[in-house]
C-alpha cells in the first residue's frame, strides 16, 4: 500500500485524500441503512394495536376536524374535497375545513364546492386568506384557533383518503400519551413513468423502512405534513404551528416529542396520492425537504443533543436531521470522481479490494438492500425492483445539485418562499399534463447538470480507452453519467414542451 501511494506526485494525492474522505463520510451515512435495516426486521412484526383502553364506544367518538391546505390547486381540489366528504364517520362529529391560501381561480371553483357539499348537510367552511403568512403553516394554525375537533387530521391536496381513513387511525388516541397518528403514502400514479416509478420507491424506503424502525425501536419519527392525525392539545403543548422553518411537518414532530408524546406510525394503513410527474416539480419538493431539513437541524439538533433522551434517540436524530448534508458530498464527489479515476486507472486488483470494495459495501451496496426490502415488504415482484434500482440511484445522484443547493442556502440562512409542489390530477398512464403546467423560469442548476454528465462521459471514454482502463469503475461512472443527464434532459423537454402548449393555446 505504500508503495502504492508512493506512486503519485504530492497533488493527485491531495486529490486522492479529499476524494477518499468524501466517500468515507458518505459512508458513514450510507452504512446506516443497515442500520434501519436491522431495526426494520427485529420490530417489524405486526401491527400495533391501539392501547391501553381499547377502541372508542360508539357514545365516546372524538370530535374530528380535517385541515385540506391549499394553494392555487386548480386540478385536483375538487377531487380531494369529494373525496373527504365520503369519509365514513359520524356526521356530527365531523368537520371539514378548506384553507385555502389562493391567488388564482381555485378559490372560486373551491367555494362552490363547498356551498354544494354544505348544501348537503356536511360541515364543510372554506377559510380563504388574502394573505400567506406562514404559508402552510400559517394556515394551519388559523384554522386550530376555529376548530372544533378534539383531533386534527391533514390532507395536502393531492391526496385522495379512503372512507375508512378516521376510523382506521381514531382509536389509537384512547392512549392519553399518544400525540400523533401517521399513516403510509400509497401512489396512484406510480406507473406513470420511469420518474414516478423511482420516486415510488424512494418514498416507499422512507415510510416502510424508516417510519417502521424509528417508530417501533422508540427512536423519533416524524409527521409527513399529510396523511396523518394530531391530537389538537398536543399541538398547543408544543408551542403550535411554526413557520421558520420549510418542513414545519418535521419541526413540529419533534417539538413534540421532545415533550414526551408518543407517536404511532401505521405501516399498513395507507392514504393514496399522486407523485409530481413532471421533473421540476419533483425538484421542487426535493428543494423543499432538503432546507427544510437542515433548517430544522440548526434549530432542533441541540436541544435534542442536550436532552436527557437516551443515546440511541440522540444518534437516530442526528442521521435524519443531518441526512440531506450529504448531498454537499455528493457533489464534491461529481466533481472529484472522474478525475480520481483517471489517476487510478492502473491500480491492480489489490488496491481496487482495499479501498473500493470496503466503501462499495457501506455506501452503495446499503442502498441497494434497503430499497429491496422495502419492495418486498409491499409486495412489489423482484425482477421490477432489480430493474428499478439503477434507476433509483441514478436520479437520486441526479438531483444532489439541486439538494446541494438547498443545503447551501439552509446553512447560509438564506430565506426563500414555501415552494408548492405542483399537482396536475394526473393517475393513468399516457394522460397529458403539459396544457396544465405551472411554468417556471429555467435555472442554473439545469446547466449544472449537464455540465457534470458531460464531465462523466470525458470520464467513461477516457478510461474504456486506457489499455489497461479500470472496467470496475466504469458502472459507477455509467450511473453518475446516467443520472445527471436524465434529471437535466427531462427538465428541460418538459419545460420546452409545456411551454409551446401554453403559447398555441393562447388566443391570439
Amino acid at each position: 500500500m505504500i508503495s502504492y501511494l508512493q506512486d503519485y506526485n504530492a497533488p493527485t494525492l491531495a486529490l486522492l485524500v479529499v476524494y477518499f474522505a468524501t466517500l468515507v463520510v458518505l459512508s458513514f451515512y450510507g452504512s446506516h441503512r443497515y442500520i434501519m435495516v436491522y431495526l426494520y426486521t427485529r420490530y417489524a412484526k405486526g401491527q400495533p394495536d391501539p392501547e391501553p383502553a381499547g377502541h372508542y364506544a360508539p357514545d365516546d367518538l372524538p370530535v374530528v376536524t380535517i385541515q385540506l391546505p391549499m394553494f392555487n390547486e386548480r386540478y385536483v381540489a375538487e377531487r380531494l374535497i369529494d373525496s373527504v366528504c365520503l369519509i365514513d364517520y359520524p356526521r356530527e362529529l365531523l368537520e371539514i375545513q378548506v384553507l385555502d391560501d389562493s391567488t388564482d381561480d381555485t378559490t372560486q371553483l373551491v367555494a362552490d364546492v363547498v356551498a354544494r357539499k354544505a348544501a348537503e348537510g356536511i360541515d364543510i367552511k372554506l377559510i380563504h386568506r388574502e394573505n400567506r403568512i406562514g404559508y402552510k403553516a400559517g394556515a394551519l394554525e388559523e384554522g386550530l384557533e376555529v376548530a372544533r375537533g378534539e383531533l386534527v387530521a391533514v390532507f395536502d391536496a393531492d391526496f385522495l383518503p379512503r372512507a375508512d381513513f378516521v376510523h382506521q387511525t381514531v382509536h389509537y388516541f384512547t392512549d392519553p400519551g399518544v400525540g400523533m397518528v401517521q399513516t403510509r403514502w400509497e401512489h396512484i400514479n406510480r406507473e406513470y413513468s420511469l420518474l414516478t416509478r423511482a420516486q415510488a420507491v424512494l418514498l416507499d424506503g422512507h415510510f416502510v423502512i424508516e417510519h417502521t424502525a424509528r417508530n417501533r425501536s422508540g427512536r423519533f419519527f416524524n409527521f409527513n405534513g399529510t396523511a396523518g392525525v394530531w391530537r389538537r392539545s398536543t399541538i398547543a403543548d408544543a408551542g403550535g404551528w411554526e413557520h421558520d422553518t420549510l418542513t414545519e411537518d418535521l419541526d413540529l414532530s419533534y417539538r413534540c416529542q421532545l415533550k414526551g408524546w408518543r407517536f404511532v406510525f401505521l405501516r399498513d394503513v395507507t392514504a393514496p396520492s399522486e407523485i409530481p410527474v413532471e421533473m421540476n416539480a419533483f425538484k421542487a419538493q426535493q428543494h423543499r425537504w432538503a432546507k427544510g431539513s437542515i433548517q430544522t437541524a440548526k434549530k432542533m439538533l441541540l436541544p435534542i443533543l442536550r436532552s436527557d433522551l437516551p443515546f440511541h434517540v440522540k444518534h437516530e436524530a442526528f442521521h435524519h436531521l443531518t441526512a440531506n448534508a450529504a448531498y454537499l458530498l455528493m457533489l464534491l464527489l461529481a466533481v472529484l470522481m472522474p478525475l480520481a479515476t483517471i489517476v487510478r486507472v492502473h491500480q491492480g486488483l489489490y488496491e481496487t479490494l482495499i479501498l473500493d470494495l470496503p466503501i462499495f459495501l457501506s455506501a452503495t451496496c446499503s442502498l441497494c438492500v434497503f430499497y429491496w426490502l422495502s419492495q418486498r415488504e409491499i409486495g412489489r415482484g423482484r425482477l421490477e425492483t432489480l430493474r428499478l434500482i439503477p434507476a433509483v440511484l441514478g436520479i437520486g445522484i441526479g438531483i444532489s445539485i439541486n439538494n446541494a443547493k438547498a443545503v447551501v442556502e439552509a446553512l447560509v440562512g438564506h430565506e426563500t418562499p414555501f415552494v408548492r409542489t405542483p399537482k396536475y390530477g394526473v393517475s393513468e398512464q399516457g394522460e397529458s399534463w403539459s396544457n396544465k403546467i405551472y411554468i417556471k423560469k429555467s435555472t442554473i442548476v439545469t446547466f449544472v447538470e449537464v455540465a457534470l454528465g458531460l464531465w462523466f462521459t470525458y470520464a467513461i471514454v477516457h478510461v474504456a480507452l486506457m489499455p489497461k482502463g479500470s472496467l470496475f469503475s466504469i458502472p459507477f461512472l455509467v450511473l453518475f453519467q446516467f443520472g445527471f443527464f436524465y434529471v437535466a434532459s427531462l427538465s428541460f423537454i418538459q419545460r420546452l414542451r409545456s411551454m409551446t402548449r401554453a403559447r398555441a393555446q393562447r388566443p391570439s
